[in-house]
This record gives structure tokens, sequence and C-alpha cells, in this order.
């Protein structure tokens, strides 16, 4: 039995409605919210938050010597096409593989897009 219920996925950022305005191009939904916290309401979907955290230090992608920390996996349909598009709202190529392509968005998280 769990012990818990997850309920949202957090973002540090030093912008979060800039950054949930990133995310809503590639995921759809709404943004809520204003200043420290803002929410992404994804239709269907897991929700993303973004809380403000002015000296975020963003993670390297790859670097033994330093965590990554966490990334999130986004499955698409057409790799080329979601590539564009995600270049185009202002992530930065950082991994290029067979099935799978590796983003930072503009606050420094890795994401990948994935036709798996």
């Amino acid at each position: 039995m769990a012990l818990a219920k997850l309920g949202v996925v957090v973002l540090d950022c030093p912008d979060p409605r800039a950054l949930a305005g990133f995310y809503a191009g590639m995921l759809g939904g709404t943004v809520e919210g204003d200043g420290e916290w803002v929410d992404l309401k994804v239709p269907g979907g897991q929700a993303l938050a973004f809380q403000r955290a002015p000296g975020l230090v963003p993670p390297k992608w790859p670097a033994a010597d330093a965590s990554q920390q966490f990334h999130l996996d986004l499955v698409v349909e057409d790799l080329d096409e979601a590539e564009k598009g995600v270049l185009e709202l202002g992530a930065k190529p950082l991994d290029r593989q067979a099935t799978f392509r590796v983003y930072a968005d503009p606050a420094g998280h890795p994401f990948c897009l994935c036709a798996c």
C-alpha cells in the first residue's frame, strides 16, 4: 500500500512564469500563477510547478563529477519535428542518440525527447 500520492514535480528557476511558458509551448496546458510559484496544468497529464530560485546553478550534462539531479523524459512521435519545436522555444541541444535527444531548458535543466 502506498504511503503517499505524487502531487507535482517542481523545478527551481530564476523566472517561474517564463519557464512555465517554455514547457507549455511543448506540452500544452495552462500557466497559472505569478511570482514565486507558477503551475502548469497539462491536460490529461501530470502538472509541473516552477519555483523562483534566483541563485540556481544549472546541472551539467554529462558530468561525472556533478549530478544532473533529475531530468524529464518527454515522449514524442517524430524526433526531428519535436527537436525543431523545442529549439524554437529556446532549448539548447546537449546530446543526440538514436532514440532520444537531450536538451537544456532555458534555466539549464536537462530534458529528453524520446521516441521510445
